[in-house]
């Protein structure tokens, strides 16, 4: 029997604020598999993230996200949903008043984590994952760009999440960085985790491929990525 899509999206039409963004959307994410949306600033990328973790609504159509209905999602399964999705923003979004550790902690306390020692093993586990294992007593603003961006992955793999979504996670580093950002999202992704990456950079597509979509002019389609360069 065939495995299910994580996601599956058919024919949806997604709005933000009453403005149609993105119309007759056909998408399937499967597991393990590296998808990247390309696409100007403003074509819709983000706005269709937000669809999948339950920040916008989806208009029309079909969507299915880790077998919730995103059409009638219920408040009350928001939070269960996001449980099982890593999300990694371009602006860190990493609390600023506590370490590297403490920010983690924070994280797995609020999804149920009781057991100290299983958290801290976890955090230990995630730290060394993204080469950040002696930087937990660090605060944030300690921390380079490509530090804090490594920190905020290891964040959304915390609770092994089927799918992370990386809103243009290296769109503050610099391109050295960046390629080290893109490897180490590769190899969480060959461990398992289905990962969606926003980006406006077609270089890293010929150096990392994955599966290529373009939005633009309010559609988004599978692109061949030799077509990209």
């Amino acid at each position: 029997m065939e495995e299910q899509p994580l996601v599956s999206y058919k024919n949806v039409d997604i709005n933000q604020q009453e403005l149609g963004v993105l119309y007759d959307v056909n998408f399937e994410l499967h597991r393990g598999e590296f998808v990247y949306l390309t696409g100007k600033v403003g074509s819709g990328k983000s706005t269709f993230l937000k669809t999948v973790y339950g920040e916008l609504d989806v208009c029309s159509g079909e969507a299915w996200v880790l077998g919730y209905n995103m059409r009638g999602i219920k408040r009350r399964d928001i939070a269960p949903l996001r449980r099982k999705l890593g999300i990694v923003f371009q602006d860190f979004q990493l609390l600023t008043d506590r370490t590297v550790y403490e920010n983690l902690a924070f994280v797995l306390k609020a999804t149920g984590w009781k057991d100290k020692a299983a958290l801290r093993a976890r955090i230990d586990e995630v730290l060394t994952q993204v080469g950040m294992e002696n930087k937990g007593y660090k605060m944030p603003n300690e921390l380079s760009g490509g530090e804090q961006q490594r920190i905020v992955i290891a964040r959304a793999i915390l609770n092994k999440p089927e799918i992370i979504l990386a809103d243009e996670p290296t769109g503050n580093l610099d391109v050295e960085t960046g390629r080290h950002i893109v490897e180490l999202l590769h190899g969480i992704c060959r461990q398992g985790s289905a990962i969606v990456m926003t980006t406006h950079n077609l270089n890293l597509l010929s150096e990392y491929p994955g599966k290529v979509f373009r939005c633009e002019n309010h559609r988004m389609v599978e692109a061949d990525s030799a077509m990209m360069d």
